[in-house]
Order: C-alpha cells, then structure tokens, then sequence
C-alpha cells in the first residue's frame, strides 16, 4: 500500500500520485509498487527492500541519488494463544533530491501522528526525518511503561501463587525489553551519525528536535534498562524461591521414609521365620501384639522427637 503526503497551503494533502516535495509512505508495498517506486526514483532494489526484512541492521548510508536511514520501531503482535508481544520492525526513511519515502513491514500508528501534527511540513525532509524519530522515541516510552505495568500485575498473580503461566509471560516481557534495549542501541548510533551528516541539511529548528529525539531516545534506554533489571530480579528470586521449595519437599520426605522405616524395622524383626527351636521375645506371650505396636509406636515419636529438634525438617 503506498500513500502520498503532500504539504500545501499549510494543510495535508493526499495526492493520487508522487509529486515534488511529497512524502511517500509504503506499507507492505506489492512488488508492483517497490519496482515502480525504485524505478521513479533511480533507487536500488536492494535499498528500497531493505526494511522488509525483518533481521535488517540499523544503519544510514549514503548513494549518488539518496540516503537511506533504517531505524527499528516498536510494535505489537497477537500471537495464536490471544497474547499480545511486544517486537521491534525495521523502518527506512530513503532522501532523494524532491521526496521522502519511508517503507515498512507493517501499518504503524507512528506515520499518522505524523502525518497529523500541525508542524509537519512535506518540503521540509530532514524534519520530517527527525519528527518520525522523535514519534518513534515517544513510542518506545509508551510500550515500555505497558510492560512494566504488565510486569507488576504478573508478580501480584506470582506472590500468591508460582503458576508456570504467569513465570512464562515473565519471560516473554524480559525478552521483549532485550529487543527494545538492542533496538535503541542501534537507533542512537543512527543519531549519533545523523549529527555528524554534513550531506543532510539541517536548520536551527532542526538541531533543537534533533537534540528532544536523543534525550527522548536517552530516556527510553534507560527506562528499558532498568524494567530489565527489575524482571530479571524478579525471576532470579523467583528461581531461588522454587529451588529451596523444591529442596524443602526433598527434606520432608526423606525424613518421613526414615521414621516410617522405624516401625516397619520392628514389625519385620518379629515377623520373622526362624527353626522350631528358636523363640522370638514377646511372641509366646497373651499381649503381645499390643506390645510390639506400642514399641514401634514409642520408637516412632522417639525417631520424629530427634529429627524434629535437630531440624531436620
């Protein structure tokens, strides 16, 4: 799908096709589109296809016709078992000499907050650029305090009960922060060499919005940085928790099998089979089962009363 935006008269338009000054947004473009588009523009296939991999590196880089710049954006995804995750896409805003394109795998809300603010002007490319990033930095901040919130619900559900459920979604958040974290590491090199650009033009109004986006993109790391920290706390102590549970459960019936074998040793002892000549204590007497119980009743509390006061259990 591709849009055109076009700046006229200080209000947004959306031409039916690409003019000078335009912003050409292309969103899971058909092959028709990529070849019609790279062909307009003298853009090489491999650029212009670029953001469609998933596995694409941040980077800028810079041709005879254009710039292109790859970033990673933040987004949801449902998965089969009605879950949403938290993942990062790979974006391109591509500069040529009359338009700006940006390409992406998906629809984001991003472009159309773009699209929609007041100050977003078409004819002015490198702030349109740095408005994209500023929106993607803002986004990053959104996704992250929804996985720290889900994070504190899953660990109310974990201090009344360990489900394997609520440990698993742990995981999934603590995976989706190490994708934000690479992601904004990636994304702050692109701004690093963005400043350094002398080929991408650059007004006063521009270097103050370049300058919100990395402390926007700053904060996000941080931010991600510690929420990671925190879930891999909780799962640590949550890991230690089940270990010395499961150490406890051990315990337990190992000292249960060695006073249940106390009792089981006498009545073996007494049950035994032995010549007509030999005579067992007890066993000719009137009250003998009675007896044998209470020893082996005696010696049980005798083996739980040690073991109990030694805390063994």
């Amino acid at each position: 799908m591709i849009k055109y935006y076009l700046t006229k008269n200080g209000k947004m338009e959306m031409p039916e096709s690409p003019v000078k000054d335009c912003w050409i947004s292309m969103i899971h473009p058909t092959e028709k589109e990529l070849k019609y588009i790279s062909e307009l523009y003298n853009i090489e296939d491999d650029d212009i296809r670029a953001a469609l991999d998933e596995d694409e590196a941040t980077r800028i880089t810079k041709e005879d016709d254009y710039t292109i710049i790859i970033v990673d954006i933040p987004t949801t995804t449902e998965e089969a078992d009605g879950k949403t995750r938290f993942i990062t896409l790979p974006m391109s805003v591509i500069f040529t000499k009359d338009t700006l394109i940006t390409v992406c795998l998906e629809s984001t809300p991003i472009l159309n907050l773009v699209a929609k603010r007041k100050d977003c002007d078409t004819k002015y490319k490198t702030r349109l650029l740095l408005q994209i990033l500023f929106e993607n930095a803002k986004h990053y901040l959104k996704y992250l305090k929804q996985i720290n919130k889900q994070s504190e619900q899953l660990e109310l559900i974990l201090h009344s009960s360990i489900e394997n459920s609520a440990l698993l979604e742990m995981m999934q958040l603590g995976r989706a922060l190490l994708y934000f974290m690479t992601s904004l590491k990636g994304n702050s090199s692109v701004l690093e060499k963005l400043t350094k650009a002398s080929y991408i033009v650059k007004y006063e109004d521009d270097e103050d919005l370049l300058e919100d986006v990395m402390i926007e993109s700053k904060q996000a790391m941080e931010m991600a940085e510690t929420y990671s920290g925190v879930i891999n706390g909780t799962m640590d102590g949550y890991a230690s928790v089940i270990s010395n549970n499961m150490n406890m459960v051990q315990k337990f019936l190992a000292t249960a099998s060695v006073i249940i074998a106390v009792p089981s040793i006498i009545f073996d002892f007494f049950g035994m089979n032995l010549l007509e000549d030999a005579t067992i204590p007890l066993t000719t007497q009137k009250y003998a089962t009675i007896v044998i119980l209470a020893v082996a009743a005696v010696a049980t509390y005798v083996a739980h009363y040690y073991l109990k006061h030694k805390k063994n259990y």
